[in-house]
């Protein structure tokens, strides 16, 4: 086999033209740009949501950015002839066919006629599995789509009745934005669910540009790349994308590679086989490649090929495996010279993990406030959020912002919960311990305080509160965080929330249970006297 690293160093001798001409080329870019936007604006006008033909190219401008793209880039991240395409899809459609997981979305798409019906099923799917593991979402969306089943039943439902459903799922403006979108579809598109994958981004509530082409192509069959987290994995290791995948040329290319990739006869399966292949094969951590469909056209493989070569030193010279010009500093696709090749890591060196800024702390004062004998069973008050921002609409327990050193938290809390239920006794206000829960964007925690009211006259509810039950609680529209903050009232031992990786409950020391050894020896050195604390945690048992 010759050696192709000499023909790509003249591709880029080709490629490296003086500044003028760049800047020229830059120029024309601009100009071109310029037209294809005027002329897109022109043709949005003549574009008719429910009835454009799928089929239809993306027009002048995404054709020519792909030009001005793959004019930055080298030749080796592209896939340059027609046989590597058709091989890629091919093979990846012919695992998918045999590979691919039985989940509730796909049957339901697969084996609706309606369009309409079967573009909500598609989109309710791809809403809810946004930053959300498919083995969580397969009972939300089940439960889901028996209480809704179409379009008109969702937008005739209540916003509560969303929230509800959707608590625990997290992200909860998801479902805001949903509900938002069917009912414009009901009220303002006439039941009609937008054709492309432009209309549906540019019309519905919510709808981002991958939301728009997992609808567009597996529901009507429009041939549109997406590109999501799993889908980014898969190409930046395919052709050996090391740059920074969050950055707006990386992000691009992307897309341009997605949508020269995508299977013109079956979209929806393509799309679908490469983020099945992301989630399922090529995974973050330990990769199969052995099982990989396209390992024959992986950049990511033959680069670690090529570096077992060189540490073995098995062969004199190169090995002859293609690479991207190297040492030339100049493509901007390839990894930075900071970011040298980990051969611990293999394939798992693609792609290159973006910084992302720390979540900021912010620290809050919550309370379990409880009419333990109120008429009919205890009772526990719960406040909503305003209807915009974190958790907007949801319930939780009233609590108030304070600062993380803990001073004039109780006297700070107190006056909260008389803001929502009068005159309360402060003595009666006991900490019992604190849960960190991290949000996308915070890392928020609560200080856990909880107060038993004597007496069995129900205390007056003012507008945006209530009083539940236990049992109305734990089906009612609260975050995974307002059920942990329970845990710690209901004195449960402190561990890992199950349900979120990322939310801890911790209780005082003080508070923890004895042993048995230690509750005899207590006993007997001091009689038994029923503090505040004990006896809130007697009434929550």
């Amino acid at each position: 086999m010759t050696p192709r690293v000499p023909r790509l160093s003249s591709l880029w001798a080709i490629m490296k033209k003086p500044r003028a001409a760049v800047g020229r080329r830059a120029a024309v870019g601009r100009r071109c740009r310029k037209q294809a936007s005027s002329q897109a604006g022109r043709e949005k006008h003549a574009l008719n949501s429910s009835q454009a033909n799928p089929s239809v190219p993306d027009g002048l401008a995404k054709r020519q950015e792909e030009v001005v793209l793959q004019a930055s880039v080298s030749p080796y991240h592209l896939f340059r002839d027609t046989a590597e395409v058709t091989v890629f899809r091919e093979s990846l459609l012919s695992w998918y066919d045999q590979e691919k997981r039985d989940l509730p979305w796909r049957r339901r798409a697969e084996g609706e006629m309606d369009l309409n019906r079967r573009a909500y099923a598609v989109w309710v799917s791809e809403v809810m599995l946004q930053q959300t593991q498919v083995a969580t979402v397969i009972n939300y969306y089940t439960r889901w789509m028996q209480k809704w089943p179409t379009l008109q039943d969702l937008a005739s439902a209540s916003l509560e009745e969303v929230n509800q459903l959707w608590a625990g799922l997290g992200y909860y403006s998801r479902g805001r934005r949903l509900q938002e979108g069917a009912r414009k579809v009901v009220e303002e598109l006439g039941g009609h669910v937008p054709r492309t994958a432009e209309t549906l981004q540019r019309l519905l509530p919510g709808v981002g540009r991958y939301t728009a082409g997992a609808i567009a192509s597996i529901a009507f069959g429009q041939a549109t790349g997406v590109v999501d987290g799993n889908v980014v994995r898969v190409l930046c290791r395919v052709r050996a994308i090391g740059a920074d995948p969050s950055s707006t040329l990386v992000s691009q290319q992307l897309w341009s590679l997605a949508q020269q990739l995508v299977d013109p006869a079956r979209p929806g399966d393509f799309n679908q086989a490469a983020m099945e292949l992301g989630a399922t094969v090529c995974t973050p951590q330990r990769p199969l490649c052995s099982q990989c469909p396209v390992q024959s056209l992986c950049r990511a493989r033959q680069r670690v090929e090529r570096e077992q070569l060189l540490a073995s030193q098995s062969l004199p010279g190169s090995p002859d495996v293609e690479e991207c010009a190297p040492n030339t500093g100049q493509c901007q696709l390839c990894a930075p010279p900071t970011e040298p090749w980990d051969q611990t890591l293999g394939v798992a060196n693609f792609p290159r993990k973006a910084s992302r800024r720390p979540p900021r702390e912010e620290c809050s004062a919550i309370c379990v406030l409880e009419q333990p004998r109120a008429r009919g069973g205890a009772r526990i008050l719960l406040v909503q959020r305003p209807n915009s921002g974190l958790l907007a609409g949801l319930w939780e327990f009233p609590s108030v912002t304070v600062e993380p050193s803990g001073q004039c938290q109780h006297k700070a809390l107190l006056q909260e919960l008389q803001s929502w239920a009068g005159p309360l006794p402060a003595t009666r206000l006991q900490h019992l311990g604190q849960v960190v829960h991290t949000f996308s964007h915070i890392k928020l925690t609560y200080q856990v305080y909880g107060l038993a009211l004597e007496g069995q006259t129900p205390v007056t509810t003012p507008s945006g509160a209530r009083w539940l039950t236990r049992e109305e609680f734990h089906t009612a529209a609260v975050s995974t965080a307002m059920k942990k903050v329970f845990r710690v009232y209901e004195g449960q031992q402190p561990g890992t929330c199950k349900s979120s990786k990322r939310s801890q409950v911790s209780i005082p020391a003080s508070r923890k249970k004895p042993s048995p050894g230690q509750q005899i020896l207590d006993s007997f050195f001091r009689p038994h006297i029923r503090s505040d604390a004990s006896r809130l945690n007697g009434t929550a048992q």
